[in-house]
């Protein structure tokens, strides 16, 4: 007789890709499903491990079933330069094929790891843009559950855009409804993605290609929203994956210590949390203005001063967080020589480099979030209740825009109008004015009229996104039935094993 395996015999080999905005979610969804008592083997490289070791050692220490396995990661064979084993450290889109060419490299080395693993493995959870894993889950005999950082709303809208594409019936100019969704959502080409509006530089359209044909091939999808958020889009996209959809979001919500949100994503990053703890108390509630592009997002000098002046023009008080790296210079030579930091010290915070954002984002002082709409940092703010004031920047963030102002009604628009692609940031200058940043950001702060409705219902949404991920809440309930799923899984497989 085949007996259900025990929780701790099952091993999800968890495998990111190695971006800070893909390493981030997993590592936290690593934990999420070791607390409910299965083995998670997380498959890295050491530069990219040392992110989030703090957190995850502190995981293990207090008995959680996490291991974290570290890949050499072969980037000077594929032709990147010595030291870039991240997607953010990618010098330029000219590098992209290396780097996707460094990453297939990964491929022999997991499997060899997993002829060995014990517990052996039970599935694979990947992201999406890691497609040899769909070859690696057949010859091992297990699902392979895809994760590719969007909403339930997006996988739609994309699902939707690829057959008007294969149908050529994308318009090349104009506004044009996305059909078959609850919601009217108008567009442009120049609003889409590249894999519809593809960029003028190097091409890697075959690559997509061939992660798009791995994700057919998945057998189910991890989201990280959580239902009562897009619940129609949920429903939908669930028919079309014969209902191997499950929402466990939000994902940052399973760091309750305030360490781990502090060291999420980057350990030691930000060494000043005194100060920003200090700096923040100082304000009134709901007065503070955050403004961040994400890990990727970049932009000129031209726009940085427009948003630069937008936010000092709105009257309050903000942080903004500024990169740093190659081609920031020109950034900070304006930042000095305008005086701005030193002109706006009263009531602006500048972080260089990497933000503890989801401790910003809960400290009740924070009354907006100018965000370039990232999936992650998008249900990061709806998490923390926070209104949004959106400027989305590239990839998907349009169709993101599109979900936060005319579906949730929870986010006020900037004004940009088309995608500025990874690396071609110089072509377009400066798109939005600090005219339109002053705007967005008063009608959001704004206690009185718009922004109180936007307001109230983001308080909402935060809600609801807490209640999800507690005991029987939706997100929780779906993380237990993945569990269950691969249980069932490795229990016929055992019992077909037992018949030949």
């Amino acid at each position: 007789m085949t007996t259900v395996p025990a929780l701790a015999e099952l091993n999800f080999v968890v495998i990111p890709l190695l971006s800070a905005s893909h390493l981030i979610p997993l590592a936290d969804m690593a934990k999420l499903l070791a607390q409910q008592g299965v083995t998670v083997t997380l498959v890295t490289t050491a530069l990219n491990a040392a992110r989030f070791t703090a957190a995850i050692d502190r995981a293990i220490r207090s008995g959680l079933l996490i291991r974290v396995v570290e890949l050499q990661f072969k980037g000077k064979e594929a032709g990147l330069p010595e030291g870039c084993e991240n997607h953010n450290d990618v010098p330029g889109l000219n590098y992209r094929r290396q780097f996707f060419a460094a990453i297939d490299m990964l491929q022999e080395q997991t499997e060899k790891l997993l002829e060995d693993m014990k517990p052996k493995p039970s599935c694979i959870i990947s992201d999406a843009y890691v497609a040899w894993t769909a070859d690696t889950a057949d010859k091992f005999q297990i699902p392979r559950i895809v994760f590719d950082g969007m909403s339930c709303f997006t996988q739609m809208c994309m699902h939707t855009m690829y057959i008007l594409r294969d149908q050529n019936k994308i318009p090349e100019s104009g506004t044009f409804v996305i059909p078959d969704l609850p919601d009217r959502i108008e567009v442009t080409k120049a609003q889409l993605p590249p894999h519809f509006n593809p960029a003028g530089a190097v091409s890697i359209q075959d690559i997509r290609d061939k992660i798009r044909a791995a994700e057919k091939r998945a057998y189910g999808v991890v989201i990280n929203t959580f239902e009562e958020l897009e619940q129609r889009y949920v429903d939908k996209f669930r028919r079309l994956k014969a209902g191997r959809v499950w929402c466990i979001g939000p994902l940052s919500l399973c760091n309750n210590d305030n360490l781990d949100k502090v060291q999420r994503g980057n350990k030691g990053s930000f060494d000043k949390e005194d100060i920003l703890k200090k700096w923040l108390d100082s304000w009134e509630p709901e007065t503070v203005v955050y403004a961040c592009f994400g890990s990727l997002g970049r932009i000129t000098v031209e726009q940085f001063v427009e948003l630069a002046l937008g936010l000092e023009a709105s009257g309050y008080p903000f942080i903004l967080v500024i990169k740093t790296g190659e081609g920031q210079a020109p950034i900070e030579e304006w930042i000095s020589k305008n005086g701005f930091e030193e002109r706006t010290k009263e009531r602006g915070l500048l972080i260089r480099g990497w933000s503890p954002q989801v401790v910003i984002l809960s400290h009740p002082v924070v009354g907006g979030f100018l965000t370039h709409c990232g999936w992650n940092s998008t249900v990061e703010g709806i998490s923390a209740g926070v209104p949004l004031i959106t400027w989305p920047l590239f990839a998907e963030q349009f169709l993101n825009e599109k979900l936060l102002e005319h579906v949730l009604n929870i986010a006020v628009g900037v004004g940009s109008q088309a995608i500025v692609h990874l690396g071609e940031e110089e072509k377009f200058g400066a798109q939005v004015s600090n005219n339109a940043v002053t705007d967005a950001i008063k009608k959001v702060m704004d206690k009185e009229k718009e922004g109180n409705k936007i307001r109230k219902r983001a308080r909402e949404l935060g809600e609801m996104a807490k209640r999800a991920v507690e005991d029987g809440g939706s997100s929780h309930l779906n993380v237990m039935l993945l569990i269950k799923e691969i249980q069932e899984f490795q229990l016929n497989q055992s019992a077909k094993n037992a018949l030949v």
